[in-house]
């Protein structure tokens, strides 16, 4: 099945709520074995917004995130109750393909993940593994990925070099070329700029902000200023549960929950 057709089914088995809704989180929990990760997780994630979401280290803002993709049921002790909706159709069903789901639910990780590849085949991999193969389609695919990550005059000569010979900035824009390249709906980021130096940091930024016109993304960070710069709602998650959702600047300036006022000022995390 071609990235098209795939995007195409899944586009007319899925129509978007009303209210624009991309992921509807419902009642979610997750068990790392005995270990209970996610807790009564409700959360309803609008189109082409920023989401940020904040928390200290271990109280699963992770572990939620990859279950947007599935990628979490990659490790066998996990195990599921309640329901998350993508653009209407539930993806914890048995039924729902995951190869589909990840065709239009990008995600770049923590720590730049170069193929070990040129360039160019970073980007061209995903569309050959939809099956195009026409060169010149290729070259304009990776070119418009590139561009769109704002790294494409920085590489446009490099295009046959190893990947690895980037910078780390370099190499996480690369990364998110290469989601570009298969054209989700989604993009989800974890932690995408805690490997980098301030520069670097500023330019994904950046680059995020721009990719808001047409995409849905998500970000996990550690780091409080950076959602107050960037998105515009954020998630504040405390031992495995929501315990403050709500537009960017309410939640930071006048949050609602006392242990949400605690961690924005520094208290405890």
């Amino acid at each position: 099945m071609s990235l098209s057709t795939v995007q195409e089914s899944i586009t007319k088995e899925s129509p978007k709520a009303a209210e624009n809704i991309v992921f509807d989180t419902r009642d979610l929990n997750l068990w790392y074995g005995e270990t209970h990760a996610l807790k009564n997780i409700n959360l309803a994630i609008k189109e082409r917004d920023i989401t940020a979401i904040i928390g200290p280290s271990g109280c699963g803002k992770s572990t939620y995130l990859k279950t947007l993709n599935r990628m979490v049921e990659m490790i066998p002790t996990v195990r599921t109750s309640g329901d998350i909706k993508y653009n209407g159709k539930s993806i914890l069903n048995k039924g729902f393909k995951v190869e589909d789901l990840r065709t239009r639910v990008g995600m770049v990780f923590q720590k730049p993940n170069p193929f070990p590849k040129s360039v160019y085949e970073n980007v061209a991999y995903g569309p050959k593994i939809h099956g195009i193969r026409n060169k010149k389609i290729l070259d304009e695919i990776v070119e418009k990925s590139l561009r769109d990550a704002f790294i494409w005059e920085e590489v446009k000569d490099r295009l046959k070099e190893n990947a690895y010979g980037l910078s780390g900035g370099q190499q996480q824009r690369l990364c998110i070329a290469r989601t570009l390249a298969i054209e989700p709906d989604v993009i989800l980021m974890d932690e995408p700029t805690s490997a980098l130096d301030p520069i670097s940091t500023l330019k994904v930024e950046e680059l995020v902000q721009d990719l808001k016109q047409d995409y849905s993304i998500i970000i996990v960070t550690h780091n409080m200023q950076q959602a107050a710069r960037i998105s515009d709602r954020t998630a504040f998650f405390l031992n495995g549960e929501v315990v403050e959702f709500d537009d960017t600047e309410t939640l930071f300036s006048n949050p609602t929950d006392q242990r949400t006022e605690d961690y924005i000022t520094g208290r405890f995390g």
